[in-house]
This record gives structure tokens, C-alpha cells and sequence, in this order.
């Protein structure tokens, strides 16, 4: 009850703190004073479209707030929104452009946060950020991104739909595709620019037969299809041979649903690609399958291939290649070389010659276990970077349970454990159930690095959310597609694995070659108990990792956030919070910013060391990217604080049992509710959004020096 009340204290000194800064919002305000545009701006210091550019550094070199003054920084403005949002805004000439619910788009003067227009209808579908584009003289000012389905274009200045763009403002995705799907098709990635083209990687659906997910390039000013890459090779295309004659025209993924960068000096297009469809089965798709969880390079201009790298085989484990790659250049030898580092949801960062694709650190190809589920072909062998070291934690055995859940849960836990397959990283699924760690949302997701490009400092934020992989058996003609997301937690025995295996030979025997749609339900392991949820494994939950690129080595790793429980359950500081999914701003000044949502607070951290140096709680939980910016000499930080409890938090109620004492040992005579699951609960275990708990109020909300 303490953190309830907590919680409703600061929601009324927040509402009642900027109820005269939002009053003023209602009316139109005249437009601000025009500051520094993208083309006289010295490098980074704009904030002109998604993660601060094409780059996708999350990069600033403003430095007005810095390590001695961030202390004292406060609220200078903020404006409400509705609904979940993490929207990283836009900011050019002194205005700010961002989604305040409902579809509605708006402007702001960016120093004062006062509404200049609101246009209903005019927001991008995708979650996360869009994209800026102006002519030569400034004369067509316009936003490029997707809605319902359709790439849009509207005049910044005022929100219109351009209607000369495409077919009266807009053109379908599903024009270009081979095989078009029946309904609009859309992501959340904002896609990038690049000179006078619009890039964008279509979705390739969540199951079996999905379209596969190829990139287009359209011409910002008309509309028109300027070139295709396919994401499933065609034939005489390179890659080709990696699947079964025909793929494409069949199998479907392999999708850059995240975000992806342009280098813009030397026209290349990055393409962080996801995992071939289904995630966790390939028996239909024997074969390393490119550009399944592959690093591309792509010509800008033309749509072909430079060189590619491929960080998973046959991906069975949903381990798409979640982020932007991260342009930065680093000094070896005493010269310099521009690079492309890519993070991953399994907890290693692979880094790259730019130019060339070739590996700053050697990568070995390392014998992996194999799947025995019938009619799947595993790879035998991935990629292992010999340096740098991964930044996430890669394996969860008993050792590493979590010493803070009640000890009846640790015990049923431990017995579930000795159930399943654990063999490592790349453990492949099976039907008793294989442990996968950092799990396929857990490690490094979109938005959670950033870096100095100048310095070759990489920075990552990740957590330890470990998942059961199980296979089930096809569904009966007409009972649905694979792919089911909830999941069971029993465990299964040998003698029922053996039945499954068996039943599994004769399905496959009997299709002679066409498709079975195994299905796998996902299990991510949140352990419920009398009064509450926690995590099956022990803290750290979440950190953040700083890397010299430089010389490849991890210079500090710090949590992020804590987990706020009742003291009876004596959890102590430091833990990382359960679970975040922030992406980190670093800043010439010195600084990182980054909030954690399950805490509802915000952070400047000393990037040297990865001390804390300042810290604010908001009345919501902040996920998503924060932005900065100049206007008229002052530095601003905005954050998007709409986001509930974050993703997959930690669950206490009111009246919570006991847990584990003082050193992570169980607590004598803690009960097990009975019917508790021993081992996880899926989604429904998350305690997160639409709990039942107040509504919080939402805002965008920046933060800058006292005048």
C-alpha cells in the first residue's frame, strides 16, 4: 500500500505542478523564433527524424547540460497524450512533431511545449518514430512514414497529406509484393531516408506462409517504387541456395520489423534482418537461410547487395537481430576505420569494417547442440565472436535461481529445471522444453544502444528474461495456423515426450515433404507466488554495458534501476530493474540519460564511469527513446512517459507473502498458493498493462536548466 500511495501523491503534485503550463496548450501559439537548420547544424546536433538521424547513433553533441550542472535540472514543460506511447519525437526549427493518441498528430514550440497546430488522423500507425525530408531550398518541408498500411507524405508545416505524393498522398505496400496478403500490411519501424528515397522493410507476418519481408525504396517527392531487395533470395539471386528451391515463393519472415540506419557519406543501407518464419521450427526451410538474421549492406541508390554477414543459422530461436546497427569509427594501428556494430538479442555484439564487412575480431564457426524434433535440420555450427566479450549473461542453470522468490517456488522450480534441455546458448527447441537465455525478448531489443561515433564508444542496455522453448504437435486441419504464443508449464516426462516423438515421425512420414505446422508455445519464465511475480532467475535483471570499441573491451557494466518491493522480501539496491525496455541518449556533455518504466524514473549517468548523477520520478513509466535538442541557446531532454508499468515487471500485492530473508535464502513456512505455477505463466503472468491499478496520467515531458 506504501507504493500505491506513493504513486498517487506524486500523480497529484505532477497534475497540479503543470496544470498552468497545460491550459495555455489550448490555443494555437505564434511559431518560435526559427533556430539552426539540418543543413548549417554542425553534426549531431539536431533531432530531425528517429534516434537522431539516419545514423541511428542516439548520439548529441550538445553539451550545455553536463556532468557539473545535471543536477539541477527540472521540468520545463510538458503535454498530455493518451494511451501507450514511446514515440520518439521530432524536432526542427524550434518545433516539436509527435503522436498524442488517437491518430492525432501535433506541433509544438519546442521551448515551451505550447501547441502551434493538431492535425486528427495524420499520425503514423508505428510506434516508434518517422523520418524528415526537405528540398534543396527548404521550399517542400515533408514527413515520410507508414499509415494503415500505406506510405504517407504530409507537409510539416501544417500536417496536410501531400496529395501529389504516390495516389493522392499515399501508395500501398502491397503494390510492390509478390504475394499480397488480403489486408494492409504495416511495422513499426520508421524506415530511413536516404537522399530523395524513402527505405522501408515490409512485415513478414508471426507464422507459417507469411509474405517474406523485403525492402523497398520509394522517391519521396512522387511516390514511385524505386528499387526491391529480396529478403528470401529469388532465383539466380545470391542466397539462393540456402533454402528450398522456391522459398520465397512460400515461406515468408525474415523481417527488419526494429529500425535500421543509413550511412549517408557512403551511401550504404543497413539492414539488421530478423528470423525466417516460423521461429521455432525450419523443417520446411532446411538450410542457413538468407538473409535470415543477417547484417546486409545495401547500395542506397540501387537496392544491391555489398556484402552481408550471417550472425544465426536457420534461426530456431526467435533471435532476430532486434536493433540499428551503429555507425562509429575507431582507431587502430594508428589509422582510422569506420564500423558497423551490431548488437543481438543473445547477448553478443559483432563489429565490422563498414566498407568490407570484414570483422574487426575474428568470429569461429563453434560446433552447437542439435534439434531432435522430427523432420528438423539444425545447423551444426554458429557464430562465436572471439572479442569483444558478450554483454548479457548466456546460460541459466539451478545456481543462478532467483533467491528472492518464496523457497516452495525455488524448490518446484529447480525440480522443473532438471526437465528440461539445457544445454547452453542455442540450445534448440524440443517437446520437453529447452531453456533459452537471454531469452528472444530478453538481451539487447530496439533502441537499447547508443553510441559516440567520434570516440568509438558503444553503450547497451539488456536483461535477463530466460524462455522455455517447447514444441506441440500440428493443430488438426482447420483448427488455426502454428504459431501460438501462450504456453503451459508442465512438466513433460519421458515417457510422454516419447509419445509426442513418436506421433511427430508419423505426421512427418505421412506429409512426404509438404509442410507441418509444428506449433511452440512461448513460456518466458516469470515465477508466480502468494502475492506476486518475480523473475525465475536471479538479479542482475538489466544493465548497462559500456564498450571501447577501440580496443574491444568492456570498460564498466552498471544495473539499471532497482526492483521496489515490500521489505519483506529483501530485495536490495542494485538489482536492475524487472524489465525495461529504454534506449539510452549519450551526449557530448558527458552524460547518458535513460529511464527505466517499471520505476518511473529517469536517470543521467557519468558515461566515464557509469555513476549516477541525477535521477527523477514521473508520474508513468517512460519507455521508448528520449530526444534532445537546442532551441534558442538552451539544451532540452524530452521524454515519452505514457507507458504503464513497462514490459514484464515485477508483481507485488498489497498483501504479499513472505519471501526470502537477508542473503537470498527462503524464508521457514513460506507457503505455495496452490494451483501457483512452478516455472513461468507466458504472457499472463506479465502484471504490467490494464492491472486494474489508477489510471496514470501521460505526457511528453522535457527537461532543461532553470533560466
Amino acid at each position: 500500500m506504501r507504493r500505491v500511495a506513493r504513486l498517487l501523491v506524486l500523480t497529484v503534485v505532477f497534475a497540479a505542478a503543470t496544470l498552468a503550463v497545460l491550459t495555455s496548450q489550448t490555443a494555437p501559439a505564434p511559431a518560435p523564433a526559427p533556430a539552426q537548420t539540418g543543413s548549417t547544424a554542425k553534426p549531431y546536433t539536431t533531432w530531425r527524424s528517429y534516434s537522431g538521424g539516419g545514423h541511428s547513433s542516439q548520439y548529441s553533441a550538445l553539451d550545455q547540460i553536463n556532468k557539473g550542472n545535471v543536477g539541477k535540472l527540472a521540468v520545463a514543460w510538458t503535454f498530455p497524450v493518451t494511451g501507450t506511447n514511446i514515440f520518439n519525437p521530432a524536432v526542427i526549427d524550434g518545433v516539436m512533431y509527435a503522436p498524442v493518441g488517437g491518430g492525432t498528430l501535433i506541433a509544438l514550440d519546442a521551448a515551451t511545449g505550447k501547441e502551434l497546430w493538431r492535425k486528427d488522423s495524420a499520425a503514423p500507425s508505428g510506434a516508434r518514430g518517422m523520418n524528415y525530408w526537405e528540398s534543396a531550398n527548404r521550399s517542400d518541408r515533408r514527413f515520410i512514414f507508414l499509415k494503415s498500411g500505406n506510405v504517407t507524405a504530409i507537409n510539416a508545416a501544417n500536417g496536410d497529406t501531400i496529395t501529389s505524393f504516390g495516389n493522392n498522398g499515399m501508395v500501398d505496400l502491397r503494390d510492390a509484393m509478390d504475394r499480397k496478403p488480403p489486408g494492409p500490411v504495416g511495422t513499426s519501424n520508421p524506415g530511413r531516408i536516404f537522399q530523395d528515397l524513402f527505405i522501408i522493410s515490409l512485415p513478414g507476418g508471426a507464422s507459417y506462409g507469411g509474405p517474406p519481408a523485403d525492402v523497398h525504396a520509394y522517391n519521396v517527392v512522387t511516390g514511385k517504387l524505386a528499387w526491391v531487395f529480396h529478403a528470401i533470395p529469388h532465383e539466380g539471386e545470391f542466397g539462393y541456395q540456402t533454402w528450398p528451391e522456391g522459398a520465397w515463393t512460400r515461406s515468408g519472415g525474415v523481417h527488419n520489423w526494429s529500425e535500421m540506419t543509413v550511412d549517408e557519406a557512403n551511401g550504404i543501407a543497413f539492414i539488421n534482418f530478423g528470423s525466417p518464419r516460423f521461429d521455432f521450427y525450419g523443417g520446411d526451410r532446411k538450410g542457413d537461410n538468407l538473409y535470415g538474421n543477417s547484417l546486409v549492406a545495401i547500395d542506397a541508390r540501387t537496392g544491391k547487395r555489398l556484402w552481408h554477414q550471417q550472425l544465426i543459422h536457420h534461426d530456431l530461436w526467435d533471435y532476430d537481430l532486434p536493433q540499428a546497427p551503429k555507425l562509429l569509427t575507431i582507431r587502430q594501428n594508428n589509422q582510422n576505420i569506420d564500423i558497423v556494430a551490431q548488437g543481438t538479442k543473445h547477448g553478443f555484439l559483432f563489429v565490422f569494417d563498414r566498407k568490407t564487412g570484414r570483422p574487426i575480431w575474428p568470429i569461429e564457426e563453434r560446433k552447437v547442440p542439435q534439434s531432435d524434433v522430427p523432420g528438423e535440420w539444425s545447423s551444426p555450427t554458429q557464430p562465436f565472436p572471439t572479442r569483444p566479450a558478450p554483454y548479457a549473461r548466456q546460460s541459466f542453470t539451478e545456481k543462478d535461481i532467483n533467491p528472492y522468490l518464496p523457497k516452495e517456488q525455488q524448490d518446484a522450480l529447480r525440480a522443473r529445471m532438471k526437465t528440461l534441455r539445457n544445454e547452453g546458448l542455442f540450445t534448440p527447441p524440443s517437446f520437453e522444453g529447452s531453456i533459452e537465455m537471454p531469452g528472444h525478448n530478453g538481451g539487447a531489443n530496439f533502441g537499447t544502444s547508443a553510441v559516440d561515433p567520434i570516440r568509438g564508444e558503444y553503450y547497451v542496455v539488456h536483461k535477463a528474461l530466460p524462455t522455455v522453448l517447447h514444441m506441440a504437435l500440428p493443430q488438426p486441419p482447420g483448427a488455426g495456423r502454428g504459431g501460438g504464443r501462450g504456453g503451459g508449464n508442465a512438466i513433460v516426462t519421458p515417457e510422454q515426450k516419447a509419445a509426442l516423438m513418436t506421433q511427430a515421425k508419423d505426421l512427418v512420414a505421412q506429409a512426404n515433404g509438404a509442410r507441418l505446422e509444428f506449433l511452440s508455445p512461448v513460456e518466458f519464465m516469470t515465477v508466480a507466488f502468494p502475492g506476486g511475480s518475480m523473475s525465475a532467475v536471479g538479479p542482475p535483471w538489466s544493465e548497462m554495458v559500456k564498450y571501447d570499441l577501440n580496443t574491444g573491451d568492456i570498460k564498466w557494466r552498471i544495473p539499471t534501476g532497482d526492483v521496489d518491493a515490500p521489505p519483506e522480501f529483501n530485495i536490495p539496491k542494485g538489482t536492475g530493474a524487472q524489465y525495461p525496455r529504454n534506449a539510452p541518449l549519450v551526449t557530448a556533455g558527458g552524460l547518458i540519460f535513460l529511464g527505466t518504466g517499471p520505476e518511473r524514473k529517469v536517470r543521467a549517468y557519468d558515461r566515464d564511469n557509469g555513476k549516477e548523477l541525477w535521477v527523477n520520478s514521473l508520474p508513468n513509466g517512460s519507455e521508448g527513446m528520449p530526444a534532445t535538442y537546442e532551441v534558442n541557446g538552451r539544451q532540452f531532454v524530452v521524454f515519452p512517459v505514457a507507458a504503464a508499468n513497462g514490459t514484464f515487471p515485477a508483481r507485488f500485492d498489497a498483501l504479499a507473502a513472505p519471501a526470502a530473508p537477508r542473503g537470498g535464502a527462503p524464508a521457514p513456512g513460506a507457503d505455495a498458493q496452490a494451483g501457483a505455477p512452478p516455472g513461468g505463466g507466458g504472457r499472463a503472468a506479465r502484471g504490467g498493462r490494464g492491472d486494474g491499478g489508477p489510471q496514470l496520467p501521460s505526457a511528453y515531458i522535457a527537461f532543461a536548466l532553470p533560466q
